[in-house]
Parts: C-alpha cells; structure tokens; sequence
C-alpha cells in the first residue's frame, strides 16, 4: 500500500506547463509572474510536442488515484480471506521454523506437553463460546481477528499455570528420592503489559471447565468498580453495587447452570437485604431466608430476581464455595489490580468536596479480594487498566503468590512469525531471519506490538 501511495504521488506531482492560476502553482512556484511566462512562450512548441505524453501520463495517474481510492482494508481483508479459505487446501504452508509443524495435532489442553511448546493450537469458535460465555479477554479477541483464525500459541508457562493446578486436585506419585515441585492455591499473574496474562488466564478457564471443574470466572474485574449505582449499606458498612452483583451471578449461570443444580446449600442464614437498584429500600423486610434444601442454583436465582438481595447473595455465595467438596473450584479473576486501588465512586464529604471510595469498601470486592485462605484462586494484572504500580506485598495475598509471566522468547518469536507469515500479515518475499529478528528486539517481545510491525516488511 505504501508503495502504490508513492507511485500516485509521483504521477500526480504537477508539472511546470501548468497554469499560473492553479493552486498547485502557488503552492510550489517560488518564481514571480512574468519570467514564468516569458518561459511559457519559449516553450510552447515543446509543450505541444509533449501533449501526447502529457494526456498519457494523466490517465494513467487517473486510473491509479481510482484505483487508490476505491481500494479500502475491507476490500483487502475480504481478498486476504479468500487467500486463507483457499490455502487451508495446501497443508504445506502449515510450516514452522526449521520445518517444524506449524500447528499441533494435540485435541486439548489437557493432553498438551512440553514437546508442544512453540506451535499453536486450533481452537473452535463455537467451543470457546461454550467454555467461555462470560467473555473473551481483549487480547484473544484482536489476535484472532487480526490473523483470521482461532488459534493460539502453546507457551510452557501456561503449562506451568495448569500443572500447578492440576498437582493439587490430582498429586502424582513422586519417587522417594525425587523432591515434589511446589504448588499454590493462590496465584497472582503479574509481568509487562501484552506478555498474555488475561489470555493464559482464560486458558486456564478453559482447561479447569473441560476437567468438570466449577469456575466463577470474572474476565473484567474493573467492572466491579465502575459504573451503575452505589449504596452504602447501613447494616454492613460496605458499599453495595447492586448492578454488578447481578451480572456476576448472570455470567456465573451460564456455563455452570446444571452443576449449581446439584450442589445443596451448606449455610441457611437469611440473607440480608440492601437498597435495589433505582428502587430503594424494601417497605417492612430486612432479610430473606432461604427455602429448606436449597441449592445454589436456588440462591443464585434468588440474587437475579430480587435486586435488593443482589449483593448479599454474591457475598454468601463466596461462603458456599468455601464449602464446597464434591468438585474442584476455582475461583479466577481477571484485571484484579483494580481490586487494590480506588474505584469510581465517591461519598459526599461536605457541600464542595467528595471523598473518594476505596474498592476494599465494595461489598462484592472485600468478599472476593483476599486470597488468605485454603481455596484455588487466580488472579490476573491487566496493565491495560493503568492503575498504577501497586507495592509488592499485597494485603491479603501471600508474599510467594506473584508469579511473573514473560514475554516472548526468541524460539517464541520465531514461532509467531511464520505463523504470521502463514495468516498473510506479511509478504512472503519480504520475510527473512533478519527482518523478523529486527521486530523482536524493536518490539521487545511485546506480542501486539510484533503484530502491528511484521505487515510493514519492506
């Protein structure tokens, strides 16, 4: 594109017989009216001689500026998705470095191994709107739109991520001699902004829902603490955020509607009620019980119903997976930096000022936040929030939970390229060893910003 840009400016560049009352002349005409047309009458006969060439060269500039203006990137995504449909023919283009396998033949994430690292894995549309209805993180969304496939790149540390998990639920037989790897229930992903945080989380999600396991998935834990209404809730001292709570046991229902069916209630407290959302209080009632042999499912529609007991019901809930012993649970929450710093909100202090409201005075956030104690919880930084730097030792998170995710590697890299080479982000006769080793170092192995730079091989 940016060639045929240099070509019609070249053709379009105004030429010296042009007359003096056309804005290009008074653009870049530096000479004063009449030598220009003392030149002009010396020339005419050289004008006229050139005429021929001169009506030549306009029409071919015409075709070219058509041409420039009625091609668009909806034009050239459709022409570079009709390339794609028609190589996916052609397994021989399915080629990594050094003539590896460009794709794994591997059919889940839970049978993925070490050898699989550097290749990627097709994924099904449909499969992740199944396993993933809460949503897809924002990274996963652009990767696949921008390289027109559903696939993803095999990375040992989200290998690492899920065997963590998996030693937990399922401790393998080590040899007495050996030393078992160390595993953590709480785990804080942290790392460099585009390193694949919130993507090695929903992958996480997708693994722990295919082994049957519960999962109360949070992919934009920012939205706990902006936006809808606010109230404080007399009865608790914590703010009430009646809007969220009743999206999050929305999103929670989806996927795991038919398993809350059959979990029982452990805790038969009433629950207590707040102000609904734009409708206040509720006139005479202060609490309300739950029926005998209840289950979660029952509870959880109980929140969804009736707004004023949204909020509580989202925090019992926290309690009830506590309790929960006949299936793995893992809680996992993405963009959770936005946990440790102030929200949106704010409380009239006087008549000219406001104080603003700390996200640990949320309800929802302080039932949620901590990870001290016994119960699989990840959390994900997103950097793209921009919160700020938070400290090293988080309040209510064990000192060993930060685990830092890197970002590519040069074997990662390598990969990527040709993968990208592979989508038709990049010309074939301008990919080289060199030139995609100058992305790397320029990009500094940001995922994104290497995706944004291979198109402009040259």
């Amino acid at each position: 594109m940016l060639r045929s840009i240099a070509k019609r400016a070249t053709l379009l560049k105004p030429r010296s017989h042009a007359p003096l009352l056309s804005p290009q002349s008074k653009l870049y005409s530096s000479k004063n009216a009449k030598a220009s047309q003392g030149k002009s009458k010396k020339g005419d006969a050289k004008s006229k001689s050139k005429s021929k060439t001169t009506s030549s060269s306009s029409g071919v500039a015409s075709s070219a500026g058509d041409e420039f203006e009625h091609a668009g990137a909806d034009d050239f995504d459709d022409a570079r998705a009709r390339r794609l449909a028609e190589d996916e023919n052609d397994p021989s283009l399915d080629v990594g470095p050094n003539g590896r396998p460009l794709f794994t033949p591997t059919p889940s994430l839970s049978l993925l191994s070490r050898k699989d690292c550097c290749s990627y894995m097709k994924l099904s549309e449909k499969g992740l709107k199944e396993l993933l209805p809460e949503g897809l993180p924002t990274g996963m969304e652009v990767e696949f739109k921008e390289s027109m496939r559903p696939a993803l790149l095999v990375r040992q540390s989200f290998l690492d991520l899920r065997d963590n998990f998996r030693r937990i639920v399922d401790p393998p037989m080590w040899p007495s001699h050996a030393k078992a790897p160390k595993t953590r229930k709480q785990v804080v992903l942290d790392g460099p902004v585009n390193c694949g945080k919130s993507i090695a989380l929903a992958m996480l999600v997708h693994w722990a829902r295919d082994e049957g396991w519960l999962v109360l998935y949070a992919p934009r834990g920012r939205e706990w603490t902006h936006g809808g209404f606010f109230y404080k809730n007399p009865e608790t001292g914590f703010w009430d955020t009646p809007l969220q709570a009743e999206n999050v046991l929305k999103d929670f229902l989806k996927y795991n509607e038919s398993r809350l069916q059959s979990l029982p209630c452990q805790i038969f407290d009433p629950i207590q009620l707040g102000e609904g959302a734009g409708v206040g209080w509720m006139k005479g009632v202060e609490s309300m019980a739950l029926p005998e042999g209840a289950t979660l499912y029952d509870l959880i529609q109980m929140g969804i119903k009736y707004t004023h007991a949204a909020v509580g019901v989202v925090v019992r809930l926290r309690k009830e997976l506590s309790l929960v012993k006949d299936v793995p649970v893992l809680i996992a929450i993405d963009q959770y930096n936005n946990w440790f710093t102030f929200s949106e909100y704010e409380e009239p202090v006087t008549v000219r000022s406001c104080r603003p409201i700390h996200a640990r005075e949320l309800a929802m956030v302080n039932a949620f936040r901590s990870m001290m104690h016994d119960d699989m919880m990840v959390g994900a930084f997103s950097h793209s929030t921009a919160v700020g730097k938070l400290r090293l030792d988080l309040p209510n998170v064990p000192v060993d939970a930060r685990v830092n995710m890197p970002r590519y590697s040069p074997d990662e890299a390598e990969t990527v390229c040709h993968y990208y080479l592979r989508q038709r982000l990049v010309r074939r006769e301008a990919f080289s060893e060199e030139s995609w080793k100058k992305v790397y170092y320029l990009a500094n192995g940001n995922g994104a910003e290497m995706r944004w730079l291979l198109p402009l091989m040259r």
